[in-house]
């Protein structure tokens, strides 16, 4: 067998390799995609966080959070709350997060929540800050 006719083989072979590894990859993440995933910008926008505070009995931190209702109709929120020592966080700095579910929230109407976050140590300030959020329209 020559050499130009074996290298032909080798392309060949790598390139259906390739396709055979890389086709279902690109598959997967094309139809991964969700259609609702811009949605969930516009629900950190309906979120905010009111108050912080560290419980006197128990130090657990405490985030109140408040949510305005979308036009678009009544649904349920989700919101993730973080808590950190500071606004800005440091660079490789684990923060510790909360989930809040706010069900039924009307069009116009404004609904309250308390995300309770991890024991807070003595003598630090928290920052509480929403991380995301996500918006279920109600069937």
């Amino acid at each position: 067998m020559s050499a130009l006719k074996w290298q032909g083989w080798l392309a060949g072979l790598t390139v259906l390799a390739g396709l055979l590894v890389f086709a279902p990859l690109g598959l997967y993440v094309w139809a991964s995609g969700e259609p609702g995933a811009a949605s969930s910008r516009d629900a950190a926008q309906d979120v905010r966080v009111t108050g912080c505070r560290v419980d006197a009995g128990s130090r657990r931190v405490a985030a109140s959070v408040e949510v305005a209702g979308r036009p678009a109709g009544v649904g349920a929120y989700v919101v993730t709350v973080e808590f950190r020592e500071s606004r800005d966080p440091e660079p490789g700095e684990r923060v510790a997060q909360a989930l809040v579910k706010v069900p039924g929230v009307a069009p116009g109407a404004t609904e309250h929540a308390e995300a309770v976050g991890p024991v807070w140590p003595a003598a630090t300030v928290p920052w509480c800050g929403v991380a995301g959020a996500e918006f279920t329209p109600a069937p």
